[in-house]
């Protein structure tokens, strides 16, 4: 075999030995209309809130400060009713949970087929108007006995919670029964029960942490809602103004408009955080990578 005959046959062999290099491919460009549609979304949803802090930094002076910041907590009415609304919020988160975790529950293990009278029965909030509940409340009002009206009617956690627990059971229904359809809910029950726990055990010792994120989703969906509710607070509670009735009454005054925003800031801000940290407990309870070790 001549020399050339070698070279060929050595550049052949090592053609075929070398392994195939990976091709790397190409990142693709964004296309211009995603662009500007991302663009749009920014302005639309940004640019209304830019302008929103930039008016409730102005004073009455006409000047730029934090004064109606500030005047939320240092006017007593203001941080009152605040206080007030995040009351009646937590109260109803807690209530709601309590009701509709356990009946979900039972709706999944022992009777399945009601699922369709709870989806029904847990629309209905949002088929009826809140006004109309607030209406059949005032005439309820009329013609009850005096105990019931001084109980009841007369302090505005007695009269607002139960109305917003009604108002909250189309969100909480709906988180829940997402993280229990996600779960393995008969083993786990059936488990817990084989080893000897009871019912409330496996309620609030088994179920529960499995499926956490859902029902902290519907706590804060229910806070927020509160916090934004008006209508059945200014019909059933004219003496104890909420924190949205604040801002109406301050929105309507000439003097203070901008205190008015910076409240809508305020509670535009809390609700962000609720979120931001339903998506910072999701995350850390989300599904981790196993560590192979050699």
């Amino acid at each position: 075999m001549s020399a050339i005959e070698q070279s060929a046959y050595g550049a052949v062999v090592s053609r075929r030995e070398a392994p195939p290099q990976p091709r790397t491919a190409a990142r693709p460009r964004p296309r211009a209309w995603r662009v500007l549609i991302l663009v749009f979304m920014a302005v639309f949803y940004v640019l209304p809130l830019v302008c929103a802090v930039k008016f409730s930094l102005i004073n009455q002076k006409g000047t730029y400060g934090p004064q109606n910041y500030t005047a939320i907590v240092n006017n007593g009415s203001l941080s009152a009713a605040l206080v007030l609304s995040l009351e009646i919020a937590a109260i109803t988160a807690g209530v709601a949970v309590l009701l509709v975790f356990p009946t979900t529950v039972l709706v999944r293990l022992k009777l399945p087929k009601l699922t369709i009278v709870m989806e029904a029965i847990t629309i209905l909030p949002i088929v009826v108007p809140p006004v109309v509940l607030a209406a059949g409340l005032l005439q309820m009002k009329e013609t009850a006995p005096l105990w019931i009206v001084n109980d009841f009617f007369n302090h505005p956690l007695t009269i607002l919670t139960p109305m917003y627990v009604v108002l909250a059971m189309p969100l909480m229904y709906r988180a829940i029964d997402t993280g229990l359809r996600a779960i393995d809910l008969h083993t786990l029950v059936d488990a817990s029960r084989s080893l000897g726990a009871g019912w409330p055990t496996t309620l609030w010792r088994v179920v529960l942490p499995n499926v956490q994120t859902a029902v902290l989703g519907g706590m804060f969906l229910t806070i927020a809602l509160v916090l934004g509710e008006v209508v059945i607070a200014n019909q059933l509670d004219q003496s104890n103004l909420t924190f949205p009735l604040q801002m109406i009454q301050f929105a309507s005054q000439d003097n203070a408009p901008g205190i008015s925003v910076a409240m809508t800031l305020t509670a535009l801000l809390f609700t962000f955080l609720l979120l931001f940290m339903l998506s910072f407990l999701a995350r850390r309870r989300g599904p981790k990578t196993a560590r192979v070790i050699p």
